[in-house]
C-alpha cells in the first residue's frame, strides 16, 4: 500500500507541474490579429497623443489574464533621428520575458541593446490599461518591439498608496 501511495503522489505532482507549466506558458495567450492600420503607435512630442508610425511584419500576443502579457514585434523604415525628434522617449524601460515559443521577442537581448544605446524606447500609449504603459523599443536596424510596463500610477494604486499628481483616478475596486 505504501508503494502505491508513493507512486500516486509522485504521478500527481508531475501532472500538476506539467499542467501548471502549460497554463503559464501556453494556455492564456492569444495571437493579436493585426489591423494593418494602428497596431504600432508612439506618443508624439508635439501632440502628446499616440500617433501611428510606419511598420510591417507585425506579430503580437496578448492575454486577458494580465496586462503584462502583451508582446509585439515589427519592422519599421523610419529613421532613428526622425523617431527621437518626433516621439516621447520612455525612461527606465524594462522588457518583460516572453514565452519561448514567441521567438521574435528576446527580452534579454533587447534589454542589453537598450542599455548599450543600440535601441531606443518610446512611450507607445500611456495607461493603455490603468497603471500600465505600452512601451515600444526600436533598434538601429529598424526592428521594433512592444510590451506593457507598470507605471508610477499603477505602482502606487496597486500598493494601496495615493496616486501621484497627474495620474488619472484609479478604477473602482469590486468589494
Amino acid at each position: 500500500m505504501g508503494k502505491f501511495l508513493t507512486v500516486f503522489l509522485v504521478v500527481s505532482a508531475v501532472l500538476a507541474g506539467v499542467g501548471m507549466y502549460y497554463l503559464q506558458v501556453y494556455a492564456f495567450y492569444e495571437t493579436v490579429e493585426p489591423t494593418n492600420v494602428s497596431d504600432v503607435q508612439l506618443t508624439g512630442l508635439a501632440s502628446g497623443e499616440p500617433e501611428v508610425i510606419l511598420y510591417e511584419n507585425f506579430r503580437a500576443i496578448d492575454a486577458e489574464s494580465s496586462p503584462l502579457r502583451y508582446r509585439a514585434c515589427f519592422d519599421t523604415s523610419m529613421s532613428e533621428a526622425l523617431l527621437t525628434e518626433t516621439f516621447v522617449i520612455y525612461d527606465n524601460p524594462v522588457p518583460n520575458v516572453a514565452p519561448g515559443w514567441f521567438d521574435c521577442f528576446d527580452a534579454k537581448a533587447l534589454g542589453a541593446a537598450l542599455e548599450a544605446g543600440k535601441a531606443t524606447a518610446y512611450l507607445g500609449i500611456a495607461n493603455v490599461h490603468y497603471g500600465f504603459d505600452r512601451v515600444v523599443a526600436i533598434d538601429g536596424e529598424g526592428r521594433g518591439f512592444a510590451w506593457h510596463q507598470i507605471n508610477a500610477c499603477g505602482e502606487a494604486a496597486f500598493d494601496g498608496d495615493p496616486v501621484p499628481e497627474g495620474c488619472p483616478p484609479p478604477p473602482a475596486r469590486d468589494e
